[in-house]
């Protein structure tokens, strides 16, 4: 008995050497695919040149295949793979080539081939996507001739260059000979992508003849855009998905900002959606208004919320990583018309939930920023590149064949020719290092990110807010605060400070929370460049500790400065930071970082924390932006969201003004018994409201189970020594004027916080975000606060009285006196 020979198996890791690439993987997939247990169904009208819809019972995922042939490209699939393989098949195309040849008749009309009456404009996919005309048996002759001039018969009827604007027209012909034309949906989608991209660069070109230089475009914002910013913005509209990959700080947010406006005005797209990290959603929307006339919904609260905010009329919604995948169908309900993805390389791996929704997330236009496309494998770069344009880089086994190097036992050892990546990525990708546009950059620049408490931290922060206010609400009873509550108070401040960095500051062994995670990845990006270094500063040790952890797992050189190094040792750190190319931190706290001169080392500071003092911050940010730096400073704040931390920013304006240097360290001003304290609190309702409703809009105040206040609070003793409550990069005057001057502030001052200090004692719910306790007069409290339940939230809410004009003209004259004094 004769026996049957089976097809020899092909591995899977290994290329028999009779086999091209191509014909390896389409022999993969063949095999594959028969060996699979698909069901299908014929959806079509013919036997076997039909629509099929074929589904997977394990992973629940159907597709329609359309066979039309045995070879390569002659037949279609919806499935991810045949769309980007470039091979012209698939399993599921295979498997169903498999199925109809062993059904009768099956076998012989494949040979046959498909001749049908009808003819087919279809996209092939193969090396590149070309749209090709199937000419049917019954086409008339007299469209032919038009079919040869828009397809080319002598190039198996592909279409000619520029041919896409005419095929509405040929289609038409062929509706008026009485000719059946099947146009397919991915042919004509990818028809009027071609012709969507004429229109905005005709349209484009005619609004800004100059490009980038065009004044038009340089108004195009609220603010004007850097010559490269407006190159980028116009490159982005041009290209309509595009990879904004600019190092850090080059400003790729309003980059993406201007080009979305582009589009907007050019292209009639309107809703954009935003998909970002917690903790840069609120900088998104602050950077949205201060840009633009428009305004942004933040996505946020449960799910049922989150899905009536992407329903509702708000044309830009901003979205966290987190909650794209469970959002996925209410977003695919609003259906945006530009995908703006910050921080790209949090996608860099498309077998995360995240990346496999965002993947899902279908939009005519795409904005991608990342300043750190490529990280450590070239698969980072394809994952990143297939959102933008999944056919731009070729199926990925071909790619990684071509750019890998393997060593005898198959294990990546580097990579090869990865110049030819970037001209391959030319059309679609924008990236410029802060060397190219140097000339260009500001002196400085800020960025705050918000970074989100996890549970543990809230825990600790609430608990020692309500601590807080039950103290202050003690001494608004009495008058009195003894030095217990005192001592209390201000351990309790501390501590909530502190658990904005990490539960590690307070327990030394538990390590909840997200800022040293944050700081990573800002290094990630800051890294990209070999020769950068960057200084970070944090008022507790602990918290480099907290960052030392995570630095294990980095190849970064580092060294730690604080108060408790020996003097004798600190000029190594220093010297080592500034000369050891390998050095590339410099882990520093307040009191270590007092008469640092790092300049010449370093153009980034990272602030883990904001002291309370503008004055300690603008010295921080002096140990690098200071006469002698010659690249552009990078400044970078971390801010917990929603905490002590986050609603102090919305007085920082004000108290860098008005008293900058007195506060840090002055609890022996505050905590006082007698005269001086009773004049202090007669006060202090005079000034508190000329402070607390100066909320920049869009900033969000501390807002958490209940009561909401926008101040300051006024924190433990510093633990540097500071010798000039000025910038240092400014030198005192001497003056007779600067004491009286600095008296009246001090005076306007304290009135401010133990104003808001008294505020919390009726809020039965509150958490005291800014404010510190003392003793004093409350009927003046009284007069001047007033905490009402607001109906649609519950919550409780302090609202402040405006104070009388005097007090407004005596916190002027003063500071008109110490500014003049410092002339």
């Amino acid at each position: 008995m004769r026996q049957k020979h089976s097809a020899p198996k092909f591995s899977r890791t290994r290329r028999p050497d009779d086999l091209s690439l191509d014909d390896w993987q389409r022999g993969l997939r063949k095999q594959f695919g028969q060996e699979q247990k698909f069901k299908f169904q014929n959806i079509g009208e013919q036997p076997v040149f039909s629509e099929y819809r074929v589904a997977n019972p394990q992973s629940k995922r159907s597709y329609k295949v359309a066979i039309r042939g045995r070879m390569p490209g002659e037949n279609f699939c919806a499935c991810p793979d045949f769309a980007t393989n470039a091979l012209g098949t698939c399993k599921h195309i295979e498997f169903m080539l498999a199925r109809l040849a062993k059904q009768r008749g099956g076998k012989a009309a494949l040979a046959e081939g498909f001749h049908p009456p009808y003819s087919e404009v279809f996209l092939e996919y193969g090396a590149e996507r070309r749209v090709r005309l199937r000419v049917g048996a019954e086409c008339p002759s007299t469209l032919l001739p038009a079919a040869r001039r828009l397809f080319d018969a002598t190039n198996r009827w592909a279409l000619r260059d520029n041919g896409a604007a005419d095929v509405n027209s040929f289609v038409k012909l062929a509706a008026n000979v009485g000719h059946e034309l099947r146009c397919y949906d991915d042919a004509l989608a990818f028809l009027a992508q071609a012709r969507d991209a004429d229109a905005r660069e005709r349209a484009l070109a005619a609004a800004y003849p100059r490009g980038a230089e065009s004044a038009a475009l340089r108004k195009l914002l609220k603010v004007p855009l850097y010559p490269y910013q407006a190159e980028g913005a116009l490159f982005a509209a041009r290209v309509g998905r595009v990879l904004i990959g600019d190092e850090m700080g080059l400003g790729k947010t309003i980059q993406a900002i201007a080009a979305a406006e582009l589009l907007r005005k050019h292209s009639g797209a309107e809703g954009v959606l935003i998909i970002c990290p917690t903790s840069v959603k609120q900088q998104w929307r602050n950077e949205i208004k201060r840009f633009t006339d428009q305004d942004a919904q933040v996505v946020e609260g449960g799910y049922g919320l989150r899905a009536k905010q992407y329903a509702d009329a708000t044309a830009i919604k901003i979205v966290n990583y987190d909650v794209i995948a469970r959002d996925l169908h209410a977003i695919q309900r609003w259906s945006p018309d530009i995908v703006i993805v910050d921080e790209a390389q949090r996608i860099k791996n498309w077998n995360t939930i995240a990346a496999r929704a965002l993947k899902q997330i279908s939009s005519p236009y795409a904005i991608v920023l990342t300043g750190t496309p490529l990280e450590n494998r070239l698969e980072e770069l394809i994952s990143i590149v297939q959102f933008v344009d999944q056919h731009r880089l070729g199926p990925t086994w071909r790619l990684l064949h071509e750019h890998q190097s393997r060593d005898d036992a198959g294990r990546v050892i580097g990579y090869r020719n990865l110049d030819r990546i970037g001209k391959t990525l030319t059309p679609i990708l924008i990236r410029r290092r802060k060397a190219e546009v140097l000339k260009q950059l500001p002196k400085r620049i800020d960025n705050t990110f918000f970074v989100a408490m996890t549970d543990e931290q809230r825990a600790h922060h609430d608990d020692n807010g309500a601590i807080v206010k039950r103290i202050v609400s003690r001494w608004r009873k009495t008058g009195f605060l003894s030095d217990a509550d005192q001592k209390r108070l201000t351990c309790s401040l501390q501590n909530m400070r502190m658990s904005c960095n990490s539960t590690y500051l307070l327990d030394e062994q538990t390590d909840h929370g997200r800022k040293a995670d944050e700081l990573i990845d800002v290094l990630d990006d800051i890294f990209e460049d070999p020769t950068a270094k960057a200084v970070v500063f944090s008022q507790w040790v602990r918290t480099h500790k907290v960052i030392l952890k995570r630095l294990a797992e980095r190849n970064w050189g580092h060294v730690l400065f604080h108060g408790g190094v020996p003097s004798a040792q600190r000029g190594a750190l220093v010297d080592r930071f500034r000369d050891d190319p390998e050095c590339r931190l410099f882990l520093s706290t307040d009191a270590g970082g007092v008469g640092l001169n790092l300049q010449h080392a370093a153009a980034t500071i990272v602030n883990m924390d904001l002291p309370w003092n503008p004055a300690v911050l603008e010295q921080r940010i002096g140990r690098v932006h200071r006469l002698g730096q010659t690249r552009a400073v990078q400044v970078v704040n971390f801010v917990a969201e929603h905490t002590i931390e986050h609603g102090m920013l919305s007085v920082l304006a004000f108290k860098k003004s008005l008293f900058a240097g007195v506060l840090d360290g002055g609890e022996s001003e505050i905590f006082m018994n007698g005269t001086r304290l009773s004049k202090f609190m007669e006060s202090v309702d005079e000034v508190t409201s000329a402070v607390t409703p100066a909320v920049p809009t869009g900033e969000t105040a501390y807002e958490d189970n209940a009561a909401t206040i926008s101040a300051p609070t006024i924190s433990q003793a510093q633990d540097e020594n500071l010798s000039t409550s000025i910038s240092p990069t400014q030198e005192p005057k001497p003056s007779n004027a600067t004491g009286e001057a600095w008296s009246a502030l001090i005076d306007v001052g304290l009135k401010l916080f133990e104003s808001l200090a008294t505020s919390s004692r009726d809020t039965s719910n509150g958490d005291v975000a800014k404010g510190n306790g003392a003793r004093g007069n409350t009927s003046h409290v009284n007069k001047s606060f007033a905490i009402e339940t607001d109906q649609d939230t519950g919550r409780s809410v302090l609202k402040l009285a405006l104070p009388p004009p005097e007090t407004l003209q005596r916190a002027t004259r003063a500071l008109s006196s110490l500014l003049e004094s410092m002339r």
